[in-house]
């Protein structure tokens, strides 16, 4: 029996991405898994692999925008299985441009997904792990949640937003024997460098384009082992990989430095797209 053996875990934007290399680690380590993600399909896919390779899980659609679907599916989860060990607010959104080319349905939509959907999984969650007395909530920020990026201003927001809500709530929770720990993941290769809408137009040019296609991300899967360690030792804040630590120590020493870095690096993004 691995280190999450018998351990109830709900995992939202579990079926692809970092959600997906989560829900695999913790089956192949014992736990049975949630799936809740909004892509039916991709759910079941991963599901049924799992369940292929000896593991145990479910999937079961989720908005986790929509506050009365993440409740129901929270509920369900813990009237059918007695409890829950784990909530892992993980599924997310992003859109990428300047300010000025965002609308308000870019800035809703990318806080509603990211920050309100990890309040109401933490909202659902708690009452049920402080009647357990346990329970550990791990919501997926981003490394851009530590320091300020360009072209991602409500991205970044929203989940600065997340790691003060995490740290916040981390806090108040210990009394009641609740961890709470925010994920801050670097630049990984995940789905949703494909999936993210780029509004301002010179970030389309091919040499842009083919500028972030061919930078050395790792994917999740290459940081699963750190990320996985890190949770059970409660950590409060995970960054991965290590490498990228680097950034949120010099963002602390020296504010200004990544603002003045991101400042060129658009600057040469939009020579590069004349």
């Amino acid at each position: 029996m691995g280190p999450f053996g018998k351990q109830i875990a709900v995992v939202t934007g579990g079926a692809s991405g970092i959600g997906c290399a989560i829900c695999r680690y913790l089956a192949v380590h014992g736990a049975h898994v949630v799936i809740a993600d909004r892509d039916e399909r991709a759910a079941e896919k991963t599901a049924a692999a799992i369940g292929s390779a000896g593991g145990s899980a479910e999937s079961v659609v989720l908005d986790v925008s929509e506050s009365a679907d993440v409740e129901t599916v929270i509920r369900r989860t813990a009237r059918e299985h007695g409890r829950i060990d784990y909530l892992f607010n993980n599924a997310g959104v992003s859109v990428n441009g300047e300010f000025q080319d965002l609308s308000p349905e870019h800035l809703r939509h990318v806080m509603n997904v990211n920050f309100w959907g990890t309040v109401f999984g933490c909202r659902s969650v708690y009452p049920i792990m402080v009647r357990q007395g346990c329970g550990h909530i791990v919501n997926t920020a981003s490394l851009a949640g530590l320091i300020p990026g360009g072209l991602t201003t409500i991205y970044s927001a929203s989940k600065h937003a997340v790691v003060g809500l995490s740290l916040t709530l981390r806090s108040e929770a210990k009394q009641y024997g609740i961890k709470v720990s925010a994920l801050c993941p670097g630049y990984l290769r995940t789905n949703i460098q494909q999936t993210t809408e780029n509004v301002s137009e010179y970030m389309n040019s091919r040499r842009n384009r083919n500028m972030n296609e061919q930078m050395n991300f790792l994917t999740p899967e290459d940081c699963i082992e750190d990320i996985m360690r890190a949770i059970r030792k409660n950590r409060g804040i995970i960054v991965v990989p290590a490498r990228h630590r680097i950034y949120w120590w010099i963002h602390r020493i020296a504010p200004d430095f990544i603002p003045s870095m991101f400042h060129r690096i658009i600057i040469r993004m939009k020579r590069q797209a004349d």
